[in-house]
């Protein structure tokens, strides 16, 4: 699904050049559960804003789904946003007096999506999420934090993306809290076979992913399967 040759990101600012990505170059398969784990300042973000078409890179060659994403313009890179990829973002980006079943068709206004065909699709992302009905209609500002991010990662879903980029997707929740949102990515994983992208700089979070890449410096530092796998098993709903 992705493949990522020599990827460099240099920043310019007057003389002063950054190199945020230094030759990455890495392979992920479709329906794989990835986590990309680095500090503050090592790269993942920059590396997250390529993989997610929302930047390109300085050189090197980024392939999403077999097509060369590097050279494309604003234009084509917005379709496929559209089209390929769900974002979910710590801050959770929702319309705080829209009620879940609104927030959740946001991208399909975008796309000019009928509004039964909206509503009908959002229902089955939110399901898919595993958020319960009852609270459909609740505005999203009458949620506990992990309830957001699950109406956020269901946002994600509308549009049966191929890849889903998670970017800190726990940051601002409680461990408890975390684990449920957590245990629904890994749902989603192996019940619907999803492209699960993790973006975050704690191990106990990366560990819950089934291959971490960890990145330092701008650069890959190593690639591997995750044998200790956590695997959560309860269904809390907080």
């Amino acid at each position: 699904m992705i493949e990522c040759k020599n990827i460099s990101k240099i920043y310019q600012s007057g003389n002063i050049e950054t190199h945020a990505l230094k030759n990455a170059s890495f392979k992920i398969a479709d329906g794989e559960f990835v986590a990309i784990m680095g500090p503050s300042g090592s790269g993942k973000s920059t590396l997250m804003h390529i993989l997610g078409c929302l930047d390109t890179p300085t050189s090197g060659q980024y392939f999403l789904d077999q097509k060369d994403i590097s050279k494309l313009s604003d234009e084509e890179l917005a379709d496929i946003r559209r089209g390929k990829i769900g974002f979910v973002f710590q801050s959770f980006n929702l319309l705080p007096r829209a009620t879940v079943l609104r927030n959740t068709t946001l991208p399909l206004v975008y796309a000019g999506i009928s509004r039964e065909r909206r509503e009908e699709l959002a229902r089955k992302a939110l399901q898919g999420a595993a958020f319960p009905e009852k609270f459909w209609n609740h505005r999203s500002n009458q949620l506990s934090g992990g309830m957001m991010q699950r109406v956020a990662i269901a946002r994600a879903l509308v549009n049966n993306p191929t890849l889903i980029l998670a970017d800190e997707p726990t940051g601002n929740l409680d461990t408890k809290t975390g684990e449920v949102v957590l245990e629904t990515f890994q749902r989603l994983h192996k019940e619907q076979a999803r492209t699960i992208i993790l973006i975050t700089h704690e191990p106990y979070v990366a560990g819950h992913a089934e291959r971490v890449i960890h990145i330092k410096d701008g650069e890959i530092i190593s690639d591997e399967k995750n044998n200790q796998q956590v695997i959560i098993k309860n269904n809390a709903t907080s």
